[in-house]
């Protein structure tokens, strides 16, 4: 490797390079605890976020999200995919038209426009990795059409909340 190349390597490597320890269960050091949503946004409950990677370079954001027991995200689509690693507890997700049983170290393809909905079980929190384009589009919510259209199936209407 010539020298200016050595040196815009030894540049990157020092700039790019870091750790951010977990300093309690599912904490990291640096990284803020925020709301999932704004309040009154849309239907949530007990849920939280924390943005843990986010680097235009790599044009993708890693997030954790967590909800208490009996807790549950946004029923909602986007254009965008999104790869979801489940890292604590226990729940079930919806995801298009399949209710899904999720647990520690599962991976959730969720496609573009799929509905798509966590729940925490009862007795535990549910914790999950999302990995995401930085660049992406806005949730979309159901409309009447689309709800009715969902709960046509008695396991997708037992389970989404709205």
């Amino acid at each position: 490797m010539d020298a200016e190349n050595k040196h815009a390597a030894d540049k990157v490597g020092a700039a790019t390079a870091s750790l951010r320890p977990q300093q309690d269960e599912c904490r990291w050091d640096g990284v803020e605890v925020l709301q999932y949503k704004q309040e009154g946004s849309a239907p949530f409950r007990d849920v939280t976020r924390q943005v843990l990677f986010d680097d235009p370079d790599l044009a993708a954001q890693v997030r954790y999200f967590e909800m208490q027991p009996d807790g549950y995200s946004t029923l909602e689509r986007h254009q965008h995919v999104h790869a979801v690693m489940i890292l604590r507890g226990r729940g079930r997700c919806l995801v298009g038209d399949r209710v899904l049983d999720v647990r520690e170290h599962d991976l959730v393809n969720i496609p573009a426009f799929a509905w798509h909905q966590f729940r925490a079980n009862a007795d535990t929190p549910l914790g999950f990795l999302c990995v995401v384009n930085a660049a992406r589009d806005k949730p979309q919510l159901p409309d009447e059409s689309a709800l009715a259209e969902l709960r046509r199936d008695s396991t997708v209407a037992a389970f989404i909340r709205t």
